[in-house]
């Protein structure tokens, strides 16, 4: 059997070949073949079809010709990939969303797509509370202005004083794993938890120690909102300035989910205003920023570069997980989470 191992510098094509030889050595002969991307170093993008992919395309397609086994993280896993490997079996994406892989062309071919949603679960949800704090106790602006050479005794001024997280009414919009996991996280803090979720179980979150709303009522009343739906036509843009205006002013806005889940013209509007009293960022739209972006130059944002998922956990836990799933799906035609599971009932 030959398996192919795609990493980059993140999760490595060598982590993912150690779990192959430790995990699948029992089903037989293994020939492991390896490639990685330069990724996060280079970018990922848009690949035939496929997106947030990166990779030589054409040495992939190469290599993937010979592979009964794909296990990748950001290869470009095209049509003309699956449609030129006749002896695939089974991808195993690393991801929570395998969006570089052409799920229609896997399910025409016949071959499932095996992927780990809620991989990085735990290090987003405590990025998340984070950059709730870096926003609000203004270590963000603190720690640019110090590093400049200006010693800002302002922060102590009442007005740019923030709240602390034990005394916070925090508003979650959506609560799906990440959004439960935050929400346990605040609870230990103290703070009064808010959610609105239209999808989710009352019961559940209840259940977690937090409080079901509508979206009017946990806008006008919390400190802290943030965003944790997944992006779907319906929540694209949601975050708009009807969403923003309906804020307790001087609230505080945190995105670490999708950056299209907001207007970015409205949310700057919003800050500019003094509607919200600054946000914290860890995704948008488009990625990266544009250059000269007014909503990266305003004060009262702290941004980062899309890491909430960066930990040395996830990266370990992905490469083993994914591993152990092809390996049951070889074994027993199983497999707990696919992407296109109308393959499996063949």
């Amino acid at each position: 059997m030959t398996v192919l191992c795609a990493g980059d510098a993140f999760i490595t094509a060598d982590a993912l070949a150690a779990q192959v030889h430790a995990q699948l050595a029992d089903l037989g002969e293994l020939t492991v073949l390896t490639i990685a991307s330069d990724w996060p170093d280079e970018a990922f993008g848009d690949v035939d079809g496929v997106r947030e992919a990166a990779g030589d395309p054409d040495e992939f397609a190469r290599l993937a010709a010979e592979a009964d086994v794909i296990v990748t993280h950001l290869a470009p896993v095209t049509a003309r990939v699956i449609q030129g490997a006749g002896r695939l079996r089974i991808i195993g994406s690393v991801r929570g969303g395998p969006v570089n892989i052409d799920i229609a062309a896997a399910t025409a071919a016949g071959v499932p797509v095996a992927y780990l949603p809620g991989r990085n679960l735990t290090a987003a949800a405590e990025f998340t509370v984070g950059m709730m704090i870096a926003v609000t106790r203004n270590i963000g602006p603190g720690s640019h202005q110090l590093i400049d050479g200006t010693w800002n005794g302002s922060y102590y001024r009442y007005e740019l004083a923030g709240p602390e997280l034990g005394h916070a009414t925090v508003g979650l919009v959506g609560f799906g794993a990440i959004g439960a996991h935050v929400t346990r996280l605040l609870r230990a803090f103290g703070s009064t938890v808010l959610v609105c979720d239209p999808y989710a179980d009352p019961a559940r979150i209840i259940a977690e120690g937090a409080q079901p709303v509508e979206l009017d009522d946990l806008l006008g009343r919390c400190d802290i909102v943030s965003l944790h739906p997944r992006l779907t036509p319906q929540t694209s843009g949601m975050a708009d300035a009807a969403f923003f205006g309906k804020l307790r002013p001087g609230a505080f806005f945190v995105n670490t989910a999708r950056g299209e889940l907001v207007v970015t013209d409205d949310l700057v509007a919003a800050l500019q205003s003094g509607q919200v009293a600054g946000a914290a960022l860890d995704v948008f739209d488009p990625e990266p920023p544009p250059p000269g972006s007014p909503l990266l130059a305003h004060p009262r944002v702290v941004a980062t570069p899309h890491l909430a998922g960066a930990s040395r956990r996830v990266a370990d836990f992905s490469a083993e997980a994914v591993v152990a799933a092809v390996g049951t799906y070889l074994r027993d035609g199983t497999l707990q989470h696919c992407a296109n599971p109308e393959v499996l009932s063949g």
